[in-house]
């Protein structure tokens, strides 16, 4: 027996108002909003009540409507014929709802700020020897051509191997080390070679636990 498609009350309220904010399908607004077609298929059968208020939050934006109009377009005609009262009811605790999101969305940013404030603290304090001795070394390079750079190395190494140590990066492999070639982990840069043979690492690359952040630049040996 066939399936019948019954149309859905209002799907074509929804289209409208994405035809004009330029969003051409479901899928296109459920990741604009970052919200499940789930949602989006209750607002379009009217069951706006059934709804979270966040999702609202979101979509109003993106439908460049506001959330009272949002919630007066896609309630069901009995809501608003026969509920007034709890229509205002529901709406004023959208508004509560949504000063309680803005205040939620303010600490977040704050919290995030003062995060990258002790990040950059501790960073600062692992590069202290870097920043208080670099600049002094730098400027007896330049008067003095002639000094070995052995002796400046030790200035720059330490203190990033310290850093990266801190942030729990390692380095694929030393400089010049011969190794088997994964293709994985290293990127060639000149030269052929198939995995499993010998490479020669150029340029060393860098892994953060599991994840890869730098391939090693290697050549065939």
């Amino acid at each position: 027996m066939p399936n019948t498609q019954y149309p859905i009350p209002n799907t074509q309220k929804l289209q409208d108002l994405m035809q004009q904010v330029g969003i051409s399908s479901f899928k296109a607004l459920s990741r604009a909003a970052g919200v499940s077609e789930r949602q989006l298929l209750r607002l379009r059968q009217g069951k706006l009540e059934q709804m979270r208020v966040e999702v609202l939050l979101k979509l109003s934006p993106v439908l460049q409507m506001p959330l009272s109009e949002l919630v007066t377009t896609f309630s069901t005609v009995e809501l608003l014929q026969e509920k007034t009262a709890p229509t205002q009811e529901l709406l004023q605790q959208i508004a509560d709802l949504r000063t309680e999101y803005d205040r939620s969305q303010q600490q977040i940013k704050q919290q995030q700020e003062i995060l990258l404030q002790e990040l950059q603290q501790s960073s600062l304090q692992l590069l202290e020897s870097l920043l208080l001795q670099w600049p002094t070394a730098a400027q007896k390079a330049q008067e003095n051509p002639q000094l070995a750079a052995v002796k400046i190395v030790p200035l720059v190494q330490k203190p990033l191997e310290k850093l990266l140590q801190a942030w729990g990066v390692e380095a694929i492999a030393p400089v010049g080390a011969e190794l088997p070639y994964d293709p994985q982990l290293h990127q060639l840069m000149e030269g052929k070679a198939q995995p499993g043979e010998k490479v020669k690492v150029r340029y060393t690359g860098y892994l953060q636990g599991e994840k890869l952040l730098y391939r090693a630049k290697v050549s065939a040996v």
